[in-house]
């Protein structure tokens, strides 16, 4: 008995679990996709409480019972657009990236993630919880998913062994998030085939710079 009470002492001390009735997960969803909306359509410094009630159909008692200010909501929404990201084994480094070069594109063009990527862009550079969400949440998941296909080339012989991660990681993003938030350019297939090709010609085994394995007699 003593046990059980302890537990039922630690349930309702610990953070972010509110005494009394349950929370509608109804509720919840529509606090967080309403929040998406308003974000995508206004921008993360124009986003009020009082509007985020309206569209969700909920009292602004409902949100404040689930977040304590408008920055812990917004990551809270935006941790819901990071999707599970399978890595590929096609049998090629090209056919992998590609795969998830397609993933990154269908991110991209989803009409609540264009609209709302330029103004979170804008709001981490204020919110260091906010940038953190974003960082670990969207960007973090993705780079390590491409890191491992990328290391996986290296082993496969499919790219150059002196790879520079950080820098093959950068060209593989680097387009999309210009195109969406500079030039306003097609983010689609040839999109992603081009940014592959550009990591095979200029990182993979046999391009411009590639290290050969050192032969015995060889000049130093």
């Amino acid at each position: 008995m003593e046990h059980a009470s302890s537990e039922k002492l630690k349930e309702a001390t610990t953070p972010g679990r509110a005494p009394g009735r349950p929370r509608d997960p109804r509720t919840d969803g529509a606090i967080l996709s309403a929040t998406l909306q308003l974000l995508a359509e206004d921008g993360a410094h124009d986003l009020r409480m009082d509007d985020v009630a309206r569209r969700a159909g909920v009292g602004k008692a409902a949100i404040y019972r689930r977040y304590d200010s408008k920055d812990q909501l917004m990551t809270a929404a935006i941790a819901t657009t990071v999707s599970e990201i399978k890595i590929p084994d096609t049998g090629s480094t090209r056919g992998d990236l590609l795969e998830l070069m397609r993933q990154a594109v269908a991110v991209y063009t989803d009409p609540t993630m264009a609209g709302l990527m330029p103004g979170l862009i804008a709001a981490v550079r204020r919110s260091p919880e906010l940038a953190k969400a974003f960082s670990e949440g969207f960007l973090t998941r993705r780079r390590v998913a491409l890191s491992l296909v990328l290391k996986r080339g290296v082993e496969r012989g499919d790219l150059r062994s002196d790879l520079d991660l950080e820098l093959a990681l950068d060209v593989l993003g680097g387009p999309l998030f210009y195109r969406l938030l500079v030039t306003g350019g097609p983010i689609d297939e040839q999109l992603a085939a081009g940014v592959v090709e550009l990591i095979m010609r200029g990182f993979g085994a046999s391009g411009p710079g590639a290290r050969r394995p050192s032969r015995t007699g060889d000049r130093k």
